[in-house]
């Protein structure tokens, strides 16, 4: 069968050219509207969106960086700096921008001439920290040792070297609790304030203390500069700079030199010392030794002279003054005297100590054999049997009530970031804390200041001012305007005055503090020694044996007798007894009232001691550093979680004295009685005390 042909056009070339006109039409016009397309997406670029990428290629040509405020100087009364700034060089490193941080640090290490054991602390906080956080690797440094990092920059991503300020704190370990000192913001801290600054190379932020309360006032202004770079980021020049603003000062109420001389002296005891201006409530000191240095920790503390402070057992990381809870001893027996005249108590009526007094069917021991007691020797000679019978008499309620209208109990307002504010016990608050009515027992342990009895040495410095005056002196630590005045209680001025005599006498006659005498024919001072026990008698006799056993030793004061200008509170921990404290707060306050004869007897202490505390420090630092070597426990990781740790330490110091709280607390038997030397003729520093 035939196959059909198909009927075609012919191709000509009037065909092919009709086909390409039609194809290359298409064509153009999906080229065409390409273009239009890109053109119309340059326009918008060019035009709508000109200010977006011209901002984008400045940034790529100029750099912007915050240049980090110098902090306001932390000032005392007189303007002498506590806290300053000072230039130096110094380098930082920004972990995300480290490709291989090991083999950085280990580079700097070696430029800087780091010890093992902070390179490995530098590895270990890298590895801990947002990548994003500042880690500081050295401060101080020579221009040498600046002009090293810096010509190898090329080879050193993330590594910031930088002249700027430091912070500074001239007399180091003596104002470590009370200033604080600064740190890197931590991540935690940058989660809850987005400022660019705290991401800052350099930068630091106020972690404890003062420096921490004081943030936004010292903090300042940044600075800014502006520099053309390469693609590379390498400087081609500078453009502008905008200079920062320093923060604005503080001034404290804190006597500089005084401070210094009360840390000192406290020598190679742990304790406080606080003292107050009687006129204005004004805080002249606040020391607590065994203390840090703060400058160690702004720089970042490593791991070696951590685990050194955290296994002393003085616990020198622990703000006494307003976290150290004691009981108060002796030292509220003038405060339980002007709540038994208020509640009308004949000053010249008498008992008989015979070396205690029954009560109900129990004999309660006193520390010695006083005679005919009335209250004035009862002061001077702390008889425990005088408290006992009229704590007894009046009940302990009506004390309690005075204990807490002269300051002990509370918590005064105070740019502290916090402080403990202790127990005065009464049988309402035994019921509600325990489930238990308050004894017999109770009363007689209160009455002394021992048993639930709980007070911070900046409490024990308000009462004594409050009695020196009559007046309700609230304590103040910021210069910030005229101090209203302050309210008086309206004692009687016979019963006042009685009292204060009899605090004399503890110094100036018959008294427990003989050796608290102040070394000049015309100056006085009026005091009540203090002390408190921490165990039982059949665990220590509180002088002798572990350190932490002995008692602790307390002394409240002011002078002049005649016009109180100044008063305070000097607590020992575990000193033996009272006779660890007074000599100290004779030393204070003769440096008050002469500057020059007080830094005689300390400047002879001294040289016995080892030198001065921040001598001390360093001397121990390395000594320790030697031994240990990298041997150690690690820091934590956040400064914050030290100081929790080391408040969770305190509050369960402070409880220690509620293990004989639950019965009635022995007296210690005075020496004397046994043979041994009277009170007054123990040497100042010998850990050993017989007097209440």
């Amino acid at each position: 069968m035939a196959r059909k042909k198909r009927n075609r056009a012919p191709i000509n070339s009037t065909t092919l050219k009709n086909r390409y006109s039609r194809r290359s039409f298409v064509i153009g016009a999906m080229g065409g509207g390409v273009g239009l397309l890109l053109a119309g997406r340059m326009g918008y670029i060019a035009i709508a969106e000109n200010e977006k990428y011209a901002t984008e290629s400045e940034s790529n040509r100029v750099n912007l960086t915050l240049i980090p405020p110098r902090r306001g100087w932390i000032l005392d009364r007189n303007g002498a700096p506590l806290a300053s700034n000072r230039a130096d060089f110094r380098v930082d490193i920004i972990p995300e921008r480290m490709p291989d941080p090991e083999k950085t640090i280990d580079t700097l290490g070696d430029l800087l001439g780091l010890n093992v054991a902070r390179v490995q602390d530098l590895k270990a906080t890298v590895e801990d920290v947002r990548g994003f956080q500042p880690v500081e690797v050295d401060t101080g440094l020579t221009f040498d040792q600046f002009a090293a990092i810096s010509v190898r920059l090329p080879d050193l991503p993330g590594v910031v070297p930088q002249r700027g300020f430091s912070r500074y704190y001239p007399t180091g370990a003596s104002v470590g609790h009370l200033i604080g000192y600064v740190g890197p913001a931590s991540a935690e801290e940058y989660e809850i304030d987005r400022n660019p600054l705290l991401v800052t190379p350099g930068y630091k932020i106020g972690k404890d203390g003062l420096e921490k309360q004081f943030e936004q006032e010292l903090r300042g202004t940044p600075g800014a500069r502006r520099v053309e770079v390469t693609a590379s980021g390498r400087i081609i020049r500078d453009l502008d700079t905008r200079q920062d603003i320093q923060g604005d000062p503080v001034q404290l109420t804190i006597d500089g030199p005084l401070q210094d001389y009360a840390a000192r002296r406290i020598g190679l005891e742990s304790g406080s010392v606080v003292v107050m201006d009687c006129e204005t409530g004004d805080l002249l000191c606040m020391a607590s030794m065994p203390s840090f240095d703060p400058n160690s920790f702004s720089d970042g503390i490593g791991s070696i002279e951590y685990a050194m402070l955290r296994e002393d057992d003085r616990v020198p990381l622990r703000n006494k003054v307003l976290k150290g809870l004691y009981p108060p001893g002796s030292t509220v027996k003038p405060m339980h005297c002007m709540s038994f005249l208020k509640e009308g108590i004949d000053p010249q009526e008498t008992i008989i100590c015979g070396g205690g007094r029954r009560i109900g069917n129990r004999f309660f021991n006193c520390w010695s054999n006083h005679g005919r007691v009335d209250m004035a020797k009862a002061i001077y000679q702390s008889c425990d049997s005088y408290f006992y019978h009229f704590a007894q008499q009046i009940g302990f309620d009506k004390v309690a009530g005075m204990a807490r209208d002269l300051g002990l109990g509370k918590q005064y307002p105070l740019p502290v970031t916090s402080q403990f504010f202790g127990t005065v016990p009464d049988p309402a608050w035994k019921l509600e804390k325990y489930g238990r009515e308050w004894a017999s027992f109770d009363t007689v342990n209160a009455s002394i200041g021992q048993g639930y009895y709980l007070t911070s040495p900046l409490q024990l410095a308000v009462m004594s001012a409050r009695l020196a005056t009559g007046k309700v002196l609230n304590p103040r630590l910021v210069l910030d305007g005229a101090m209203p005045d302050p309210n008086s209680y309206n004692f009687n001025s016979d019963e006042i005055a009685y009292i204060r005599q009899a605090m004399s006498d503890v110094v100036n006659g018959p008294g427990t503090a003989g050796r608290g005498r102040l070394p000049f024919p015309d100056i006085q001072m009026a005091g009540k020694t203090g002390t408190a026990q921490v165990v039982s008698l059949s665990v220590s006799d509180g002088r002798s044996g572990p350190w932490k056993y002995r008692d602790h030793g307390l002394f409240v004061f002011f002078a002049p007798v005649e016009q109180p200008r100044y008063a305070g509170a000097v607590v020992i921990e575990h000193g033996g007894g009272s006779a660890a404290a007074y000599p100290i707060a004779r030393d204070v306050m003769t440096f008050l009232f002469d500057p020059a004869k007080g830094m005689d007897a300390l400047r002879a202490m001294e040289r016995q001691w080892g030198g001065t505390a921040q001598e001390r420090l360093d001397a121990k630092y390395a000594a320790y550093a030697s031994t240990r070597g990298e041997q150690v426990v690690a820091r934590p990781r956040r400064d914050e979680d030290i100081f929790e740790q080391v408040e969770a330490e305190a509050r369960i110091a402070a409880a220690q004295s509620e293990a004989i709280a639950s019965d009635a607390i022995a007296p210690r038997p005075n020496p004397a009685q046994s043979g041994g030397p009277p009170p007054d003729a123990e040497a100042p520093d010998s850990g050993s005390d017989a007097t209440p």
